[in-house]
């Protein structure tokens, strides 16, 4: 046989072979169980793993489209992996505790979990590793979540974070910046606007602390401490939904601040593409909520752990008007 025609057969056998994986594929993600509906997010076939049972708790506040984007990429995972997913939240850390101990209690199989107030979180932490559940932290515990024992954490370096955004905004001119904590307490906001000051070299920071549980206080704080101080010539959220309301306190005002934030969702996304809000940075939640139910499978169904014993970074990135149309499309869909 020539060789031109020997390799005309192996791609014919090759071809004829990648069909039928796909056909056999196919046929595997039909009859392992149907998908869940994630309202628009993505979607994929159901692992023919055992059903396992893992809560996920978080601090998000009701009805923040933070947590949603969360919430939707463990879903999405949960669906893929035949997974019944039990998600609650409260931003309150006695009932965030309250939480752990029902997950405990219920026996789940995992338990993915936030730790925004790990002083609050810690004998909580260690009951359920007492109880034999594998643990992985996400989103807030950066600095914290070896300590208590967690096995992996998927997430941001908030103080390297917020050090990044420091930068940026000394690059771009800033001198004085109002830094809006919404939750005071919350470490992992605690620590980003540290790290603004630390990266605004030549600048001061001013922290401004309010409740994202009542946004018309927090529209009215916001407003007033740019009209008590009109040298303030940025403003940095540290929530998509608090930098929507600043925008709204700086008409008010009538002050120049710019106004940057950290987090994304879809009318962030518009505000960024009309020049309302400068630039933000994105953390993935999606992502996040995705890995910590997915690398929980992983561990049940293989032993697997993801990060080598490290954080998995899943973010800063910047999003502003050079990026901002390749994002859209993603949060249009309610994913990014």
């Amino acid at each position: 046989m020539s060789p031109a025609r020997r390799r005309r057969r192996l791609i014919t056998l090759a071809t004829a072979a990648l069909a039928t994986v796909a056909l056999l594929t196919a046929s595997c993600s039909s009859t392992g169980g149907k998908p869940a509906d994630t309202g628009g997010g993505i979607s994929a076939g159901t692992a023919d793993t055992p059903a396992a049972t893992i809560a996920m708790i978080t601090h998000g506040v009701p009805g923040n489209a933070f947590w949603d984007l969360i919430r939707k990429g463990a879903e999405t995972a949960a669906a893929k992996d035949n997974i019944e997913l039990r998600y609650s939240s409260d931003p309150q850390a006695p009932n965030q505790v309250n939480l752990v101990q029902s997950a405990i209690d219920s026996k789940v199989d995992g338990i993915a979990l936030t730790l925004a107030k790990p002083d609050a979180m810690g004998p909580s932490v260690r009951a359920a590793e007492d109880a034999g559940i594998p643990l992985v932290g996400f989103n807030a515990g950066y600095d914290i979540w070896r300590d208590l024992g967690v096995q992996q954490y998927f997430g941001q370096d908030e103080t390297l974070s917020g050090h990044t955004a420091g930068e940026r905004l000394a690059s771009e001119g800033a001198r004085r910046t109002l830094c809006i904590n919404h939750e005071q307490g919350n470490v992992s906001l605690e620590a980003r606007c540290a790290g603004v000051a630390q990266g605004l070299s030549g600048g001061d920071t001013v922290v401004l602390n309010v409740n994202s549980q009542d946004m018309t206080s927090v529209e009215a704080s916001i407003t007033a401490k740019l009209q008590q101080d009109p040298t303030i010539d940025h403003v940095v959220a540290l929530d998509a939904a608090i930098a929507l309301t600043a925008v709204q306190s700086k008409e008010t005002a009538g002050s120049d601040a710019t106004i940057v934030t950290f987090d994304t969702n879809a009318d962030l996304v518009k505000a960024i593409q009309a020049g309302d809000v400068e630039w933000a940075i994105d953390q993935q939640p999606f992502l996040q909520g995705y890995l910590a139910v997915d690398s929980l499978w992983l561990y049940l169904n293989n032993g697997n752990t993801i990060g080598g014993g490290q954080p998995v970074l899943t973010g800063p990135a910047f999003i502003d008007r050079t990026n901002i149309d390749s994002v859209a499309g993603y949060a249009a869909n309610g994913t990014r």
